[in-house]
């Protein structure tokens, strides 16, 4: 059984990973516009992740006997300076992810709260990933500047990443 004060703080990041979801999708739609496909694809799959991070986090709360709470979405920003800028805000939203599962690790420490503690080890493995793969976008962007023909092969390389869901949805995508 979980405490009320876990139960409370994991609904909140099971809504800021439905953000999350959220917020990649809108700067998948500036990529689109900006008709940066490869781009926006990476962000498409990202946002499929975040949702598999929220779904995670669902499922456990019900496992735990708890009750999920939804909370309201506030849109996401859709325009940008640049591709640049748009990783930039990118980066700083995964530290912040980062920095609120570091905040549940140490409630679930304080709570003695071992399985959650366990189970969100899995997720502090993974901002450590996420961070990592933006950070290392980000620098690819800051080298590449605003050169087309650096930008049109980073979005090649990023268009190789793409969503599970989108292929089922639309298989000639």
């Amino acid at each position: 059984m979980l405490s009320e004060r876990m139960l409370k703080a994991l609904n909140e990041q099971l809504n800021k990973e439905l953000f999350s979801a959220y917020f990649y999708l809108g700067i998948a739609a500036y990529f689109r516009d900006k008709s940066l496909d490869g781009f926006a694809s990476w962000m498409e799959a990202q946002a499929e992740e975040e949702l598999g991070h929220a779904l995670r986090i669902y499922d456990y709360i019900f496992d735990r006997g708890g009750k999920v709470e939804l909370e309201r979405i506030e849109k996401p920003k859709q325009e940008f300076e640049s591709p640049l800028k748009a990783f930039e805000a990118v980066y700083l939203h995964e530290v912040g992810v980062t920095q609120s599962i570091f905040k549940l690790v140490d409630l679930a420490k304080e709570e003695n709260d071992h399985a959650t503690y366990n189970f969100l080890q899995w997720f502090v493995e993974e901002q450590v990933e996420e961070e990592a793969s933006t950070k290392a976008i980000l620098d690819k962007l800051k080298i590449i500047g605003d050169h087309p023909n650096g930008l049109f092969m980073l979005d090649r390389e990023l268009g190789a990443r793409s969503s599970q869901l989108r292929a089922l949805i639309n298989p000639k995508a």
